[in-house]
């Protein structure tokens, strides 16, 4: 029997598609809308740059010093107002992965040996859109902290913290809780009935399905199993930061509502390509699946300031990296326009 082969079964032009597709469909934070697709996005991968600028108009001023006029017989001439406007910036990312046969040789054996491998990488560049996005929004949360951005930003006003001033940790006060929830989405003002999802480390969701505070939708009604706290999606990832402060180990949980980012999906040049290196294993040979994806991955109410390096930035927190504070800077004025709030908590 013919032995089944990468270049057998990738056909470049059909496996791209197919791979962001099921990319999308395995993809938490796509399906809860805590990432939305933008054509427009999409549309700015198609040409050169690496970052990208979008402006939006600002909300009519409806305070007390705009209100409208009294119209009156013979009045004088009304003064418009002008329609603010601010921009966004977008930067490009850039990524690949490839992987030799040997990583793929129970893929080729199975009965679909396209489908087998389509899901695998389309399930790897699910994970990696996921580190993308936390690496984001660490930087976002550090440049709030920093009061980076348009003036009048209040210091640290996307994040509720439940740390203890002093002591430990204290049941129902420093841990995520119901009250430390609604204070959290309070910070969003009416913004907050549109939160959909929760991400969290999987100390603070086991914390909570003790607590009989999570409901969950089997696997035997969808798949994967749907984990939900009052009503909004859980998503579970060990990659939450958690950390030490003072004798404290401290919980981020991140709330996020419809469209907190944006994201963007281009075709770079040769998506995938398949490469046999005959030398390789002493002259056996070795067949290599390359894949190639263009993102943008864009927090609402920001621009990124950083000085894009040739491929966009990586998830680093160092200088100019995604996880970095000054890479980000808010340009949304209200809070309520941007709809997430970090959660600080202390689970033990």
């Amino acid at each position: 029997m013919a032995k089944t082969t990468v270049s057998d079964i990738i056909v470049p032009q059909l496996f791209a598609p197919y791979a962001q597709n099921i990319t999308k469909k395995l993809s938490r934070l796509i399906q809860t809308g805590t990432l939305v697709a933008d054509n427009e996005l999409s549309a700015y991968l198609g040409g050169g740059g690496l970052t990208f600028n979008k402006p939006f108009f600002k909300d009519l001023d409806s305070s007390d010093a705009a209100q409208e006029n009294v119209s009156l017989d013979g009045g004088p001439d009304s003064t418009p107002d002008k329609i603010g406007t601010f921009q966004e910036t977008q930067v490009r990312l850039s990524r690949n992965k490839s992987w030799s046969a040997t990583d793929l040789s129970q893929a080729l054996a199975g009965p679909d040996p396209m489908d087998a491998i389509g899901s695998r990488v389309g399930n790897y560049w699910a994970k990696r859109l996921q580190s993308a996005l936390l690496a984001t929004a660490t930087g976002v949360w550090a440049s709030n902290k920093a009061a980076t951005g348009v003036a009048g930003m209040v210091e640290g006003d996307m994040t509720y913290s439940a740390i203890p001033g002093t002591g430990g940790y204290v049941k129902d006060v420093t841990d995520f809780n119901l009250n430390n929830f609604v204070n959290a989405i309070a910070t969003m003002g009416d913004a907050s009935d549109d939160v959909t999802a929760v991400m969290m480390h999987s100390v603070v969701y086991h914390s909570l399905l003790k607590k009989n505070q999570i409901t969950v939708i089997p696997a035997s009604q969808t798949s994967p199993k749907i984990s939900f706290y009052m009503g909004r999606e859980v998503i579970v990832d060990d990659q939450m930061p958690n950390y030490m402060v003072s004798t404290n180990r401290v919980f981020e949980s991140w709330i996020m509502a419809r469209g907190a980012f944006r994201f963007g999906q281009g075709s770079p040049k040769t998506p995938v390509e398949v490469e046999r290196n005959a030398k390789a294993n002493n002259g056996g040979g070795e067949e290599v699946l390359y894949n190639r994806v263009e993102w943008i991955l864009h927090p609402l109410g920001h621009s990124y300031i950083g000085v894009a390096p040739m491929g966009g930035p990586s998830n680093a927190l160092t200088a100019n990296n995604l996880g970095n504070a000054a890479s980000w800077a808010r340009v949304f004025p209200e809070r309520k326009q941007v709809p997430m709030v970090r959660l600080m908590t202390v689970e033990f």
